[in-house]
C-alpha cells in the first residue's frame, strides 16, 4: 500500500508539471484531490489494511494530499499571473486610440432645449401615441370630416378611423379630458404628413402648447411665445403675429422672428422679406371647449405649435432638412 500512495504521487506530480492552462488544472484536481478523487479513494482504502499498518500508511497519505494541495495552489496562482499579462500581440508603443464617444443628434438637442424652456415657464411635459384615432386627431380639434382643412395634413391612414398623428394637439383633447382647469402643458414627439421636400418630411418632430385658465389673453400668448423666442434664438431678435387660419384656434396667428441670416435685410433664406415663419399660435376655438366639457364663458386659453427641425434649421443656419436625416457623420459631428 505505501508503494502505491508513493507511485501515486509521484504520478500526479508529473501530471501537474505538464500543466498549462486554468482548464487543464481544473481537470487534475477533480481527477486527484475531488471528493471522488483518487487520493481521496486511497485513503478510504486504508480501512481494509490491518490495525498495525493503518498509522503508518495514514500519516504517509496525509503527506501526500497536503504536498498535492500545496503545489496545486503554486500552480494556480502560476497560472493566474501569467494569464492576467498582456498578450503577446500587443504593441505598447502605438499611440491610445481614444475611444468613440457619442453625442445628441441635433434635432434631440433642439427638443430639449425648447422643453426646458416652456418647463421654466411652467408647462409640464406630456406624451402620447404615434398612432391616433381620427377623433382625437380630428374630429375633437374642431376639423370634421370633408373639412377642407384635412387636405392641409394629408397622413398615413391605419383603418378608416385610425391614423398616424399628423401633429401632437391630440394630447390637449386627452388631458382635457381628464383634468379641470388650469392646464398648461407641452407635448413633443414625433408626427407624419405626406409631405417630402427641402423643407419637409414624411416624419418630422413638433411641440404642441396648451394653457388653458381663467382670464386668459391674447397678450399671454404674446408675452410667452416672445419670451420663448427670445432664450431660443437671443434677446435682440425681433418677431411679429401675422393674422391666419386653424380649425382649433380663433383668432390664429402664425409667428415670424427676424431672418437669423440676414438679420432683417433680405436674403434668399427669407425671399427678401427679412422675417422667416416659425409657428401657428392662437386663442382656443370655443368649439373644442364642447368636446372636453369646458365652460368656454369661464375659461380661456392659448395653443400654439412649432417645428423642431424648422428650429433647427433656423438656429444652425441649416439649408435642407433632409441632412438630420442621412446619418452623414461629418454632419452630425458639428453639433
Amino acid at each position: 500500500m505505501l508503494e502505491k500512495l508513493i507511485e501515486l504521487e509521484k504520478c500526479a506530480l508529473q501530471e501537474l508539471e505538464s500543466v498549462e492552462n486554468l482548464d487543464s488544472l481544473e481537470k487534475f484536481r477533480v481527477t486527484y484531490l475531488g471528493k471522488k478523487g483518487m487520493v481521496l479513494s486511497a485513503m478510504k482504502a486504508l480501512r481494509e489494511l490491518p490495525a498495525q499498518e493503518r498509522p503508518k500508511a495514514g500519516q504517509l497519505a496525509n503527506q501526500i494530499k497536503d504536498q498535492l494541495l500545496k503545489r496545486f495552489e503554486e500552480k494556480r496562482e502560476s497560472l493566474g499571473s501569467k494569464n492576467s499579462r498582456a498578450p503577446a500581440f500587443l504593441d505598447v508603443t502605438l499611440s491610445g486610440r481614444e475611444p468613440a464617444r457619442g453625442r445628441f443628434h441635433p434635432i434631440t438637442q433642439v427638443l430639449e432645449e425648447i422643453c426646458h424652456i416652456f418647463e421654466r415657464m411652467g408647462f409640464r411635459i406630456v406624451k402620447g401615441p404615434n398612432v391616433e384615432l381620427d377623433y382625437y386627431n380630428f374630429e375633437a380639434l374642431n376639423i370634421p370630416k370633408d373639412h377642407p382643412a384635412r387636405d392641409m395634413q394629408d397622413t398615413f391612414y391605419i383603418s378608416d378611423n385610425v391614423v398616424l398623428r399628423t401633429q401632437t394637439s391630440p394630447m390637449q383633447v386627452r388631458v382635457m379630458e381628464n383634468q379641470p382647469p388650469p392646464v398648461s402643458i407641452i407635448s413633443p414627439g414625433k408626427v407624419y404628413r405626406r409631405d417630402s421636400d427641402v423643407s419637409h418630411t414624411p416624419m418630422f418632430h413638433q411641440v404642441e402648447g396648451l394653457l388653458v385658465d381663467k382670464g386668459i389673453t391674447l397678450g399671454d400668448l404674446k408675452g410667452t411665445l416672445t419670451a420663448f423666442v427670445h432664450q431660443m434664438f437671443g434677446r435682440d431678435t425681433g418677431l411679429r403675429f401675422r393674422p391666419s387660419f386653424f380649425p382649433f384656434t380663433e383668432p390664429s396667428a402664425e409667428v415670424d422672428i427676424q431672418c437669423v441670416i440676414c438679420l432683417g435685410k433680405g436674403c434668399r433664406t427669407c425671399s427678401n422679406t427679412g422675417w422667416l415663419e416659425i409657428l401657428g399660435s392662437g386663442m382656443v376655438d370655443p368649439e373644442v371647449y364642447r368636446f372636453v366639457g369646458y365652460d368656454s364663458e369661464i375659461y380661456s386659453g392659448f395653443a400654439f405649435g412649432l417645428g423642431i427641425e424648422r428650429i433647427a434649421m433656423l438656429k444652425y443656419g441649416i439649408d435642407d432638412i433632409q441632412h438630420f436625416f442621412k446619418n452623414d457623420m461629418r454632419f452630425l459631428r458639428q453639433f
